[in-house]
């Protein structure tokens, strides 16, 4: 798959523009190439734990709880099946969450591994989860290994004509 981040912004964009005053969530993120150190599972996941946290008129009590446990406990923080089950829990009053994860491939393959793995288990525990992803066509064996019978894919490739075309508009723009 290759989507720029165009694509998925606009499809983040959409999502949120037709899903608005309704109980459906858009949670994304956009993994780059240059963040990899701070792109661990539990970082990815962590984050769409906060922004379904966002969405809710207070920080929901499951979330205190599990932070004050792991503080009580050491403060190590929470571990990675911690944070998908409470990431569940969080969102199982929710009619639809749509994650969106744009550039799935610039994460670490080990990382990535474990988080197509999480991925999966939010989907098994969780069947209002739908998962939009965008990458490179190399992961594709390991999107096949992870999400079997879950995904679908789109191959979009350039068009030389399209890339021609975007690059006389943008020229035309710098000199004006």
């Amino acid at each position: 798959m290759l989507i720029s981040d165009k694509i998925s912004s606009l499809v983040i964009d959409t999502l949120r523009e037709q899903t608005r005053e309704q109980n459906i969530a858009v949670i994304f993120l956009y993994c780059d190439y240059q963040a990899q150190g701070d792109q661990s599972t539990v970082n990815l996941i962590g984050s769409f734990v906060r922004q379904a946290a966002l969405r809710a008129p207070r920080i929901p009590s499951e979330i205190k709880s599990a932070f004050d446990k792991s503080k009580q406990e050491g403060g190590d923080g929470l571990r990675l099946p911690e944070i998908v089950k409470l990431f569940v829990k969080v969102i199982s009053s929710t009619e639809v969450v749509y994650l969106c994860v744009d550039a799935v491939d610039e994460v670490l393959p080990q990382h990535r591994i474990e988080f197509l793995r999480a991925l999966r288990q939010i989907v098994q525990d969780a069947p209002n989860v739908r998962v939009f992803l965008t990458g490179r066509p190399h992961i594709r064996a390991e999107l096949d290994m992870h999400l079997t019978n879950r995904a679908y894919s789109i191959l979009i490739v350039p068009d030389q004509g399209d890339i021609t075309k975007y690059l006389s508009h943008m020229m035309t723009k710098i000199q004006a």
